[in-house]
């Protein structure tokens, strides 16, 4: 292989013909710093951060989703079962 980019092919061929049950060697290194993107726990895209002067929920708002959660925390807690819309003891 050398330093020229691997092609699919080769990729597939070595992924098949690896021992899934070696240990970790200690100098490994996540491939994510290797090929130079940035690290940390979730990448950029999948968790974006807040908009600065997004629209705020109303208090009644609020109330209304806390209320309906609630709601439903405690019909499962008392073993109500609510998925299907009809309330089913058991």
């Amino acid at each position: 292989m050398g330093s020229e980019v691997p092609d699919d092919a080769e990729l597939s061929e070595l992924a098949l013909a690896a021992d899934p049950n070696l240990p970790i060697a200690d100098d490994a290194r996540p491939v994510a710093e290797v090929l130079g993107w940035p690290t940390g726990a979730l990448p950029a895209w999948y968790a974006s951060a807040p908009v600065p002067g997004a629209r705020q929920r109303r208090r009644w708002q609020r109330a209304v989703v806390v209320g309906l959660v609630g709601t439903f925390v405690v019909l499962e807690a008392l073993g109500l079962c609510t998925v299907f819309g009809h309330l089913v003891v058991g």
